[in-house]
């Protein structure tokens, strides 16, 4: 039989086309991409590589703007030793001392240890008024160790804080970012971080337990209003430490604990002052 032309085309489409269509035939069907892939995906992504903590990168940022503060009886080896009286409270600076891990160059006693944090790098410090109350003269230590005298600028009676200017500081000092606590919600995490006992710097974490709290002072002398409550550990040296948020921002300066018993220890309860309340009295512009 003889085919027709055509007939000798559609004859030669079927022996080249064949194996083509039986191949794809064959193959697989391609694999849809579901939620169940992608979250399978991310969780093998950060057992490999887990993501640092909220707190640790909170401390990472705070962390050059932590000073340790101790309030000190004496005038000073400088006056001391010239027989002068005290330059308002503050002996000038030995340029040629440098205090590492908070030790102390001087020979007062300490009337007050606490914390603070850097609001300007030009060395404009926070701390809390009970810290240096009664001292003669203020040093703080800065996050590389450099030691340095302070003047007390302003104070807030009110809000219990302090403004202290240090003498000299680092050529690297770094200001904390200031956040508006408008937004501010309870359950949001905080981290406290500063000098417990003298020791430090220490960082907690925890969460905001409530707003526009109330705190009397255990003498009975005072009363703070307006103050953030939290449950991040605080102790005795951690007044004055900021209260920083998972961005590192500080919305609050540790003031006080509440403690049912006589014994200074935490028991899940601390305050502190809202940071508009503290800039204001440090010169600084509103939120």
């Amino acid at each position: 039989m003889v085919l027709p032309a055509w007939g000798w085309a559609l004859a030669g489409a079927l022996l080249l086309g064949g194996p083509v269509v039986l191949w794809e035939a064959s193959r697989p069907a391609a694999q849809v991409i579901t939620q169940k892939h992608i979250d399978a995906a991310v969780r093998k992504a950060l057992e490999t590589q887990p993501l640092p903590s909220p707190t640790a990168k909170a401390y990472d940022k705070i962390r050059g703007s932590v000073v340790r503060v101790v309030g000190l009886d004496d005038d000073g080896p400088a006056d001391a030793a010239a027989g002068s009286g005290p330059n308002n409270g503050v002996a000038k600076p030995d340029p040629s001392k440098k205090g590492v891990g908070g030790e102390s160059p001087s020979h007062g006693n300490e009337v007050g240890v606490g914390s603070g944090v850097v609001i300007v790098d030009s060395g404009l410090i926070l701390t809390n008024l009970h810290v240096v109350s009664g001292a003669r003269r203020v040093q703080v230590v800065f996050s590389d160790g450099l030691e340095s005298e302070a003047t007390v600028v302003n104070v807030m009676p009110e809000n219990d804080l302090a403004v202290l200017r240090a003498q000299r500081i680092p050529d690297d000092l770094q200001a904390a970012t200031l956040r508006s606590t408008a937004d501010l919600k309870p359950g949001e995490r905080v981290t406290a971080v500063g000098f417990p006992f003298g020791i430090g710097p220490t960082v907690s974490a925890g969460v905001v337990s409530g707003l526009k709290r109330e705190f009397r002072s255990p003498e009975g002398k005072q009363v703070l209003s307006n103050l953030i409550q939290f449950d991040a550990m605080a102790n005795p040296g951690s007044s004055g430490g900021p209260l920083v948020t998972d961005d590192g921002e500080v919305v609050g300066i540790v003031t006080a604990i509440l403690n049912p018993v006589q014994q200074r220890f935490f028991v899940g309860i601390g305050f502190a002052v809202p940071i508009e309340n503290a800039a204001g009295g440090a010169g600084l512009p509103p939120f």
